[in-house]
């Protein structure tokens, strides 16, 4: 499911309301679209656990029903965890910082940590990418909240300490490998600074270069705290 587009989750989103037999309200004009907005879609090729988004309504539903309905419509991977009737304001003013887990399979976490050490002593770390206006150069660590690495070992199973469903898909290969797991808590700013910016920058001070390709994972988006919590965009909305 990490490498589904963004678009092809919306596609299937639609079809799952469609399914589902939501009384989806439609734009005005010459093209009317599905009333969806998403909120800091993934990008492809990393998981998430946590991606919400908000639907407009021609008529009320009961939410846990939409809920059940839309999940039941949704492939296997493509899970509905949670509905609630939004409040005032937009979804997208409640997310202003995400969280995320980097895997980095065969790398020493002593090593990673070294690299991590080097990136938060650094004022500025510029890295390029690609944008639809061309090459662009930006300062990857002025977005980093938070970046910690925690030591994991691969069993010979390949699951990794402290997973909760028992499996790993993690690379072939990587069993009995040391797997150094970075702690990331990213804010939101312009231009986006993403995990794979965050990796670059690791490399740029520290000449980390991972040997597999490493599993990205966002594991929660919301609110920043000041004592660096994030903060649920639901919970406003969610009943006693």
């Amino acid at each position: 499911m990490r490498f589904t587009s963004h678009r092809d989750f919306a596609r299937a989103f639609e079809r799952a309301l469609r399914r589902a037999g939501a009384p989806i309200a439609f734009s005005q004009g010459f093209t009317p679209h599905p009333k969806i907005s998403y909120a800091s879609a993934a990008p492809t090729g990393v998981g998430s656990e946590a991606e919400y988004l908000e639907i407009g309504l021609q008529a009320e539903v009961d939410p846990e029903q939409l809920r059940l309905a839309l999940d039941a419509a949704l492939s296997p991977g493509l899970d509905v965890l949670e509905a609630v009737v939004a409040g005032e304001g937009s979804l997208a003013d409640r997310i202003d910082a995400s969280r995320w887990r980097l895997e980095l399979p065969t790398v020493d976490p002593a090593v990673a940590a070294a690299a991590v050490k080097s990136f938060l002593d650094a004022e500025e770390v510029l890295v390029e990418r690609m944008t639809k206006q061309g090459r662009r150069s930006f300062d990857a660590r002025v977005a980093v909240t938070h970046i910690s690495v925690t030591d994991q070992s691969l069993g010979r199973s390949g699951a990794v300490a402290g997973r909760l469903d028992g499996e790993s898909d993690l690379p072939s290969g990587a069993d009995g490998a040391p797997c150094a797991i970075i702690d990331l808590v990213v804010r939101q700013v312009t231009p986006a600074v993403r995990p794979d910016d965050v990796l670059s920058g690791l490399r740029v001070v520290a000449g980390l270069e991972p040997p597999v390709p490493p599993r990205v994972t966002r594991l929660a988006q919301g609110t920043l705290t000041a004592q660096g919590e994030i903060v649920d965009p639901l919970d406003a909305d969610r009943e006693d």
